[in-house]
């Protein structure tokens, strides 16, 4: 059962291209298959919440906020790590703030 701050391995299909690439992504919320998640990149200049070794992360890396998108249940091929409860506030606290913008308009 996928959980929101579940970190899986995922098969991903990027807006440029046609190729699909397995990515990492949490897991922000699952309804009827469908799997709406944030992308994670190992590219830790990029904006976006740290992950560390510590968090979990194979390597240092960074949950991007600004990549957010929805793959099937059946893309994804396994659960990598959980992040906390602080990773998951911290997360949260972020999409909030990029959602309000909705509400100000």
């Amino acid at each position: 059962m996928l959980e929101p701050g579940n970190v899986v391995l995922a098969k991903a299909q990027f807006t440029d291209t046609f190729e699909i690439k397995k990515r990492p992504a949490v897991v922000l919320f699952e309804e009827l298959g469908n799997v709406v998640v944030a992308g994670i990149t190992s590219n830790v200049r990029m904006k976006g919440i740290a992950l560390t070794k510590k968090d979990g992360a194979i390597k240092d890396s960074v949950i991007k906020t600004n990549y957010i998108f929805t793959l099937t249940e059946k893309a994804i091929e396994k659960q990598l790590f959980k992040l906390n409860k602080k990773k998951k506030q911290e997360l949260y606290n972020e999409l909030e703030k990029r959602l309000h913008r909705l509400k100000s308009q």
